[in-house]
C-alpha cells in the first residue's frame, strides 16, 4: 500500500483518520472540512499562478510525467510534481531549481497553505516532500519554502532537522498498514474539522470511552487505563469526597475528572467548594467573533439587561479597516451605562478586550467603563473545578444544552463561523451575514441563561440545606447531607468483643508515636526502647566466598562491586531447648557485562 502525502497528513492529525483513509472508508461529510479543502485548492492555484508569473514561460515546467535530469535540465521552476520512491509517494506543489557556476544544483521544494499562521504539521509535510524528492533524485535537500497567508508570505524551513521525525512517522504508518485491527478511537481537538467526526464519536459513545471527556489529556487517560479504568462510567465510581485539610481551605479545589463522570452518570449538577458570582451593577453579556489566524475581530455581540428585557447590539466590521470603528462604538455603548459589568465565557473575549485596548486605546483610566474592561467576569473561571455540569465538556454549548437552550442553526459552532465569514467575504450574501449575527446573538442569550443559573446555584449553596432539599437535580458535596466516605471506615462486628480488640489495637500506636499531649517521660521511654533494639550485636559473622567467574556465562567478572551484608535471625533447636541466634552474612558483589 502506498503512503501518499494525504495519508501522511492524515496521520499527523489522527491515527484513526489515517486508518480510515487507507481503507477508503466513506465519510458522513463535514461542512468545515469541505470548505477547508476547497479553500486550500483555490489558494494553491492562485499562489502557483503568481509564482509562475515571476519566471519566464520557457524556464517553467508543469506536471512532468517522468523524472528529469536535474543537472542537464533547463527549467527553473516545476509545478504539480508527483514523485514515488518504493511505497512512498509525494505530491510536491512546486520545485525551484537553483544553479550557479560555483555551487552545485540545489532543489528547493515549495508548499502552499492558505492559513496566516504556520504550525509544525505544515513543516513536517514539507519535510516529507523533501525526503521523497531527495531519494528519487538521489540529491541532498537542506531546506524548503512555504508560501502562506493572504499576503503570500514566504517562510524558509530547514527540512534536514525534521527528516528523522518524518522517518519515524512513516515507520508508524507502515506498522498501521500491517496491522489488521483499527487503532483505538480517541477523540481529539481536531475532531470538529474531520470528515470522520460523526463515525468516531458514535463509536466512542458506544464504548463510553474516556476520550469523551474533553478536559482529559492523553497522559491522564493512560494513567487511568493502567489502573483498569477505560470507560466514563467506571471512572464515575472512583470519586470519593474528602474533607480538605485546614492548610488547603483557602486554595482552589483541583479539577476532578471522576466527579465530572459522576455528574454525567447521574445527570445532576454537582457542586464542590463555595463558588461565588457577584454582579453589582448592570450586566453586559459579551460574545465576540473573529478569525484567529488573522488577529481580526469582525463582530461584537452585546446583550444588555434593561429592567426585565434584553437589548441586543451587533457591531459588524466589513473589513479589517472597520475594526477600530466597531471598537469605538463598543466603548460608546459601554460609557452610556451607569455601572457596567462585562460577563463573558472563556479566554477569547479576555484577549479581545486586552488587545483592542492596546491597539486603539480605551476609556479614561479610573472610569467605571475602564474598570469593567479590566475586571471583566469570565464565567469559566467560576465554573471550573467547582461546578460540574452533566456534559462531556465545559464549552458553552455543552453546558447550556443541558439547561435547555437550543440554537436555531444545528451546525452552529465556533469553527464553522470562520467558514461562514470567509464565504461572506467571497460573495457578500446577506443570508450568510444574518446567520452569523443570529448565531452571535444566541450565544449572548445562552450566556445570560448560564449566568442566572450560576447565581441561583451560588445563592442556594449559602442557605440552609433544608431550604433547597427539594432540588434533586443539584448536589452540594460540601453540605452535611452528603455523606463523606473516609479512607478508614468505622469497624462494626456482630461480636462486641472484636470491636473492643480493634479499638485497643490503636493504643500502642498512640502511646509510641503520638506526642501531641504526652509528657517528656513517654518520649524518653520510646527513645530508650529504640536504642535497645539497635544495640543488638551479631553472635556470628559468616563471610561468603564468591567465585571470580559468572555462574551464567562462565566469563570472568568485569569489576568488583561494594561488599554487602545481611543480618538474619537463626533458630537453633537443642535436645531440650530452642535458642535464637543473630547471624551476619557478608558477601562480595561483582559486575558482569552480559
Amino acid at each position: 500500500m502506498i503512503i501518499s502525502s494525504d495519508i501522511f497528513e492524515a496521520y499527523l492529525l489522527c491515527s484513526s483518520k489515517c486508518w480510515f483513509c487507507l481503507r477508503g472508508e466513506e465519510t458522513a461529510g463535514n461542512m468545515y472540512s469541505q470548505w477547508l479543502r476547497s479553500q486550500n485548492q483555490s489558494y494553491r492555484k492562485e499562489a502557483l499562478k503568481r509564482l509562475l508569473a515571476s519566471v519566464h514561460k520557457a524556464d517553467s515546467i508543469v506536471a512532468p510525467s517522468q523524472l528529469v535530469n536535474i543537472r542537464n535540465a533547463k527549467w527553473r521552476l516545476a509545478s504539480d510534481f508527483v514523485l514515488r520512491k518504493d511505497n512512498i509517494e509525494a505530491s510536491v506543489h512546486a520545485i525551484e531549481r537553483m544553479f550557479s557556476d560555483k555551487k552545485p544544483v540545489q532543489l528547493i521544494p515549495i508548499r502552499f497553505t492558505f492559513s496566516n499562521k504556520l504550525n509544525k504539521g505544515d513543516k513536517l509535510l514539507l519535510a516529507f516532500d523533501s525526503l521523497v524528492l531527495s531519494e528519487a533524485f538521489k540529491h541532498e535537500i537542506s531546506h524548503g519554502k512555504i508560501i502562506y497567508g493572504d499576503r503570500y508570505s514566504q517562510s524558509k524551513v530547514k527540512v534536514s532537522l525534521l527528516t528523522r521525525e518524518v522517518r519515524k512517522c512513516i515507520s508508524k504508518i507502515a506498522a498501521l498498514i500491517g496491522n489488521n485491527a483499527p487503532p483505538e478511537i480517541v477523540l481529539k481537538r481536531h475532531c470538529p474539522e474531520c470528515d470522520f467526526q460523526a463515525m468516531c464519536r458514535k463509536k466512542a459513545i458506544e464504548k463510553d470511552d474516556l476520550s469523551l471527556l474533553a478536559g482529559m489529556n492523553e497522559k491522564e487517560r493512560k494513567k487511568y487505563n493502567s489502573k483498569g479504568i477505560f470507560t466514563v462510567t467506571q471512572l464515575s465510581y472512583t470519586f470519593r469526597p474528602r474533607r480538605r485539610p485546614k492548610r488547603l481551605r483557602d486554595k482552589r479545589e483541583k479539577y476532578h475528572h471522576s466527579l465530572k463522570a459522576l455528574a454525567i452518570r447521574e445527570k445532576k449538577i454537582h457542586i464542590i467548594g463555595s463558588p461565588e458570582l457577584k454582579i453589582d451593577g448592570t450586566p453586559i453579556y459579551l460574545d465576540v467573533e473573529g478569525i484567529p489566524d488573522r488577529d481580526f475581530y469582525y463582530l461584537i455581540g452585546l446583550s444588555i439587561r434593561n429592567s426585565n428585557s434584553l437589548v441586543q447590539h451587533s457591531l459588524w466590521a466589513d473589513s479589517q479597516k472597520d475594526e477600530e470603528t466597531i471598537w469605538n462604538n463598543f466603548l460608546a455603548i459601554l460609557a452610556s451605562i451607569e455601572k457596567p459589568i462585562i460577563v463573558h465565557y472563556g479566554s477569547y473575549e479576555s484577549s479581545f478586550l486586552k488587545r483592542m485596548n492596546e491597539r486603539y486605546g480605551g476609556l479614561p483610566e479610573g472610569s467605571a467603563s475602564d474598570k469593567a474592561i479590566k475586571e471583566s467576569i469570565n464565567l469559566l473561571t467560576v465554573i471550573y473545578s467547582q461546578i460540574y455540569f452533566p456534559g462531556f465538556g465545559n464549552g458553552l454549548k455543552d453546558i447550556t444544552g443541558f439547561l435547555g437552550f437550543v440554537w436555531t442553526d444545528i451546525d452552529s459552532f465556533g469553527i464553522q463561523s470562520i467558514a461562514w465569514r470567509q464565504l461572506w467575504e467571497h460573495d457578500h450574501k446577506v443570508s450568510v451575514k444574518n446567520k452569523l449575527v443570529r448565531y452571535n446573538a444566541q450565544d449572548c442569550e445562552a450566556l445570560k441563561l448560564l449566568t442566572d443559573t450560576i447565581q441561583r446555584l451560588c445563592d442556594k449553596g449559602k442557605t440552609d440545606p433544608k431550604d433547597h432539599a427539594e432540588d434533586t437535580n443539584v448536589i452540594y458535596l460540601d453540605s452535611n447531607r452528603y455523606p463523606k466516605k473516609l479512607k478508614w471506615q468505622k469497624f462494626t462486628s456482630p461480636v462486641s468483643s472484636l470491636e473492643v480488640i480493634n479499638s485497643a489495637a490503636q493504643w500502642n500506636y498512640q502511646r509510641d508515636r503520638v506526642y501531641a499531649r504526652t509528657g517528656e517521660v513517654i518520649r524518653l521511654q520510646v527513645k530508650r526502647r529504640s536504642r535497645r533494639k539497635n544495640t543488638l550485636q551479631p553472635e556470628k559473622v559468616i563471610i561468603w566466598n564468591s567465585t571470580r567467574t559468572c555462574p551464567l556465562c562462565s566469563r570472568s567478572y568485569y569489576r568488583k562491586r561494594p561488599a554487602k551484608a545481611k543480618k538474619l535471625y537463626d533458630i537453633l533447636f537443642g535436645r531440650r531447648s530452642i535458642k535464637l541466634r543473630f547471624v551476619k552474612y557478608v558477601f562480595q558483589t561483582r559486575f558482569c557485562r552480559s
